[in-house]
């Protein structure tokens, strides 16, 4: 696994063009609509999948 895991895309323009920034770890820029953000794991959900009787698979 690695240290960083980088977002594909902006989460408010959807450009591509992101940079890591110089706030820490989870910070970035983006150059397409000027902004900053900042993403952070929080962790797993402890009621994992649960199977339906249609067979699929529910959250």
């Amino acid at each position: 696994m690695s240290d960083r895991a980088a977002p594909f895309y902006c989460p408010y323009c959807g450009d591509e063009d992101l940079r890591p920034n110089e706030q820490g770890h989870g910070a970035w820029e983006c150059a397409a609509c000027n902004r900053a953000f900042q993403l952070k794991f929080l962790g797993l959900l402890a009621r994992g999948l649960r199977q339906t009787d249609a067979g699929g698979d529910e959250i």
